[in-house]
């Protein structure tokens, strides 16, 4: 508590808190999807590339909900934007139970869109609100804190997950194949079920944050004019090339990483390791997370001795061969491999995101939502690497990070650089 009154007045304290726990509760919900995939895919009889789908459902929610929730909150105002974002969220996770008993997959995915909707309007509601509660020079420090205490959750969530929608010990496909009709529709149905209570808990708990929300006094902030009031044509961002290659990094960035935690239960399964179950498979995506938790903590001081490129260089080639030793090598090590890339991908965000953004001015608004867009990579790469798994074997499948990968250090390299005579023309 003294370290958030350090950052932030008494008057915004609580409303600080309020968005510091809505943070902890999407991203714990966003990570649950990595394990929700490996459950589906049992209970609705599925391949990899149906199951993920999942990840399509949830991502591509935020790709189309982002930039008309910056409009709403815009005319709406911060207040309203949450308590809105609280209520579709809610509604999302409350969907599960009538999906769980019609076990109709697509019903799943429909409620994990809504679902995602309300977060992204939640995400795109707090990052800017966060910065208005208290003084402007405390504003990085309030966002690293609710960061950090969004990995938290999201850390959290696939152990969690495993322990409520995983079996203890492994269900033989041989087992399955051998129940009748009868037994078979029971076992799917009591599989299906599974979801029901943490989604009913978790959409209990939005709805009840949103009452809090509706009652409490949040103060309603107006943004300043920052500068000029002109607003800006969103065709002149297809003249800032380094804003674009940043756009597929981001798309890359965030793709490689949800194709790769999407997959490492399954991947393990694949590998075939003695008393290795699913549930316990799921730590590896735990130790994945709570990686990226380290290496957010850490980038702030390795961000003030390195330049930022040279730092994705890096984090891109370690990643990279990060999942080429994973997919030719076997074992506890192969997977281990797979779990480290959390820590070369756990500054990536900010740094692209940095980069994308330099010397656009009074561009800066309009470029930042447009690379918002790039998060659909989360919703198109795990969808490749499930047909690719499907066609051939899952192990093939982590061909697709490596490409992702190799983009970024493209980006890295010379995506990033700025071409003063283009930005002269721009701005002419």
């Amino acid at each position: 508590m003294s370290k958030l009154k350090s950052i932030t007045s008494s008057k915004y304290l609580v409303p600080l808190i309020i968005i510091m726990l809505l943070m902890f509760f999407w991203n714990l919900s966003r990570n649950i999807n990595d394990v929700l995939i490996p459950h589906l895919k049992r209970a609705c009889e599925l391949t990899d590339f149906e199951s993920s789908l999942v990840q399509s459902a949830f991502f591509g929610a935020y790709f189309i909900v982002a930039l008309p929730a910056g409009w709403y909150i815009q005319k709406k105002g911060y207040r309203t934007g949450i308590i809105t974002g609280l209520i579709v969220a809610a509604i999302g996770a409350f969907l599960f139970f009538p999906a769980a008993e019609t076990r109709i997959y697509t019903f799943f995915l429909a409620a994990l869109f809504i679902m995602a909707a309300g977060f992204a309007i939640l995400e795109v509601t707090a990052a800017p609100y966060i910065t208005k509660l208290g003084d402007p020079e405390g504003a990085s420090s309030r966002l690293s804190l609710s960061a950090a205490i969004g990995s938290v959750g999201a850390t959290i969530a696939p152990f969690l997950a495993a322990k409520l929608l995983l079996h203890e010990e492994d269900i033989k496909q041989t087992t399955i194949d051998a129940f009748s009709n009868t037994e078979l529709q029971t076992f799917l149905s009591g599989e299906a079920d599974l979801v029901k209570a943490p989604y009913l808990i978790l959409g209990g708990i939005l709805a009840v944050i949103a009452i809090i929300v509706l009652f409490v006094n949040l103060p309603e902030i107006k943004d300043g004019d920052e500068g000029s009031t002109e607003k800006k044509p969103l065709k002149d961002i297809l003249k800032f090339k380094h804003t674009l290659y940043g756009v597929g990094a981001e798309f890359f960035y965030v793709g490689a990483e949800v194709g790769i935690v999407s997959f490492i239960i399954r991947y393990a399964k694949w590998l075939n390791i003695p008393d290795l179950t699913e549930q316990n498979s799921a730590i590896f995506i735990t130790i994945f997370m709570a990686l990226v938790l380290v290496g957010r903590l850490a980038g702030v001081y390795i961000l003030n001795i390195f330049k930022p490129a040279r730092v994705l260089a890096f984090c891109s080639v370690g990643a990279f061969i990060m999942v080429s030793i994973a997919m030719t090598t076997n074992g506890y090590f192969s997977l281990g491999c797979l779990a480290s890339v959390g820590l070369f991908t756990s500054i990536v965000y900010p740094i692209i995101f940095s980069l994308s953004m330099k010397d656009l001015g009074g561009y800066t608004k309009t470029g930042s939502s447009v690379f918002l867009l790039g998060i659909v990579g989360g919703a198109i790469v795990p969808p490749l690497m499930g047909y690719i798994s499907d066609v051939s074997n899952i192990r093939y499948s982590f061909i697709i990070p490596l490409v992702c990968y190799v983009y970024l250090l493209f980006f890295a390299i010379k995506g990033h650089k700025v071409n003063i005579k283009e930005m002269a023309k721009v701005s002419n």
